[in-house]
């Protein structure tokens, strides 16, 4: 069962309760004045894994993922590299049209 922080609306102090996840804010009754004016806050958690442990699916499918996209990157040209793309103009004057090899070939 969950770990819920709350505050009284009446003598404002701050309580946990251990109560199932349907239970619902309006019943939860104050441990020091016995009000039902409970408002639920937000509390931030923290877990640490101790110890050996394997990794799992979601963490092997990540590293996976990570690593495709790394060998990806790899092979794109640097961001402030200049292509080796001709102008489009040079291209048509280097190769002779089709009109100059059907006369060149009678």
């Amino acid at each position: 069962m969950p770990l819920y922080e709350y505050r009284c609306g009446q003598c404002e102090k701050q309580f946990e309760v251990t109560q199932s996840v349907y239970a619902r804010v309006e019943d939860t009754e104050c441990p020091y004045c016995h009000a039902k004016e409970a408002t639920r806050l937000l509390s931030a958690f923290s877990s640490n894994v101790v110890g050996a442990r394997k990794p799992g699916f979601t963490e092997s499918k990540a590293t996976a993922m990570n690593q495709e996209r790394m060998e990806r990157f790899v092979k794109l040209p640097p961001l402030n590299a200049k292509r080796n793309v001709p102008p489009p103009n040079m291209s048509s004057e280097s190769e002779p049209s089709s009109a100059d090899r059907t006369t060149s070939e009678s």
